[in-house]
């Protein structure tokens, strides 16, 4: 089954049917990207530059849309508590291993580009035996190192610290309970181990990322006692030092989360200093911080300072409600820093949301083709320009410029993209989504 990763994308776009209904003749795209090359060339802008530039950027695809966050540690799993919530039950979930990655292949086959996976430590596959967390192994994830070689693709992990009885109390590593806290220490020990494992299977570093989800529903007396405590419990986590071309540390705040809406733990401020103070990278969540707060503008701020980051790409709806990610202004805005700050080899870019009221591969391939399609969008402005005006002095025609820019045909160098890659163009998505969804998914049930 590996092997249809690219045979889906190679494919993709040669249907006829309703599948993709209003195709585009290849003519017809190609004609269309030429009169957008020479448009943006007139403004100083390489399109094949930029689509190239585009092609060398990878999204780590989250797992955990394709199921609403059940994983696999025993039949029909589902998520639980933890400070995050799925809502919605569409029809057609995988019920199983081997329909959970023909769903994978699928989306891999919709997006342009090469692509990682982001696993989260719940799908292990444990074969119907009980495993709990502080005791998965490498061996749990042997079929996933296997399925992602033949596919060519590389993975990043994360511990699971929620949905688990001994989350119930809404602490973690900074529980004050000592047993508690020790369980959750050897989890994510193991989890670094089984990224390590996971880094000199593929030969490139696996990212391990860490959120937890302690905290408060009303305000705490003690916000201190709580941070040293997780101080402590991260120390004693990170002792054991791996190399970083197998596996690098990440950790990820939370402003609030449904039962810790007073109090995280683990804040902004305080993944931030323990990340910079101990080398690991600091994960930015979209869906993570308070409305009014422009994650954007903290990449140029942080970079200053830390050599690498992780980001989470999610959208936030009024709560951290995790929202497939569309083409907004938060993304554009994103996806313009990403690229002007000149840092984006630097910077790992996951998703993160979940949306369990949609068709689940429609949701995974709207968000990921947002994130490239805002990339792309900034890989095609005109920088040199823009920062001649800046730099001296003339906002106007700086303004004036990226007011024009707004008009370009980004659309067909996107769906000429799409179209070297295999994949479909923009008006053959809802399509391609339907014919899966009536030939595969739609039986599930």
């Amino acid at each position: 089954m590996c092997d249809n990763i690219f045979k889906l994308k190679r494919r993709s776009g040669k249907k006829s049917g309703k599948a993709f209904e209003g195709r585009l003749p290849v003519a017809e795209v190609e004609k269309r990207y030429r009169i957008a090359e020479q448009r943006y060339s007139e403004s100083g802008v390489d399109a094949e530059s930029a689509i190239k530039q585009l092609a060398a950027i990878a999204l780590s695809i989250h797992c955990w849309q394709g199921d609403d966050v059940g994983g696999f540690e025993k039949p029909g799993a589902s998520l639980s508590g933890g400070g995050i919530q799925v809502t919605g039950n569409y029809p057609g979930k995988p019920r199983n291993m081997v329909e959970f990655r023909f769903d994978l292949e699928k989306v891999y086959s919709i997006i342009p580009g090469k692509h990682r996976l982001n696993l989260h430590a719940i799908y292990g596959e444990f074969e119907g035996k009980e495993v709990d967390r502080d005791g998965i192994e490498p061996e749990h994830f042997k079929g996933w190192a296997e399925w992602a070689k033949q596919g060519q693709i590389k993975i990043d992990f994360n511990a699971t610290c929620f949905s688990h009885a001994m989350a119930d109390s809404g602490f973690t590593l900074s529980s004050k309970d000592k047993g508690i806290r020790s369980y959750w220490i050897e989890h994510v020990k193991r989890a670094r181990e089984i990224s390590a494992w996971l880094g000199r299977e593929q030969r490139d570093p696996c990212i391990h990322n860490l959120w937890i989800p302690d905290g408060f529903k009303d305000f705490p007396v003690d916000r201190y006692g709580y941070r040293e405590i997780l101080k402590n419990s991260l120390d004693e986590i990170y002792k054991i030092e791996y190399l970083p071309d197998e596996m690098k540390d990440s950790l990820e705040s939370k402003l609030f989360g449904i039962g810790s809406e007073a109090f995280v733990v683990g804040s902004h401020e305080f993944y931030l200093g323990y990340g910079l103070s101990r080398g690991k990278l600091v994960c930015l969540d979209l869906g993570h911080f308070h409305p009014t707060e422009v994650v954007a503008d903290k990449l140029s701020s942080l970079l200053q300072f830390s050599d690498e980051l992780l980001l989470h790409v999610s959208r936030p709806m009024r709560w951290d409600s995790d929202h497939v990610v569309v083409l907004n202004d938060d993304i554009l805005l994103l996806g313009q820093e990403l690229i002007r700050c000149g840092r984006i080899k630097d910077i790992h870019i996951g998703l993160d949301f979940f949306d369990a009221t949609i068709n689940r591969i429609g949701a995974w391939a709207i968000g990921a083709r947002s994130v490239l399609k805002a990339l792309l969008i900034a890989l095609l402005e005109p920088h040199e320009k823009l920062l001649e005006y800046e730099q001296r002095g003339d906002y106007f025609a700086r303004l004036a410029l990226l007011e024009e820019m707004k008009l370009m045909p980004y659309g067909d160098v996107w769906n000429y993209y799409c179209y070297q890659n295999g994949c479909p163009l923009e008006s053959e998505i809802i399509g391609t989504i339907h014919d899966y969804e009536e030939k595969v998914t739609a039986k599930r049930d």
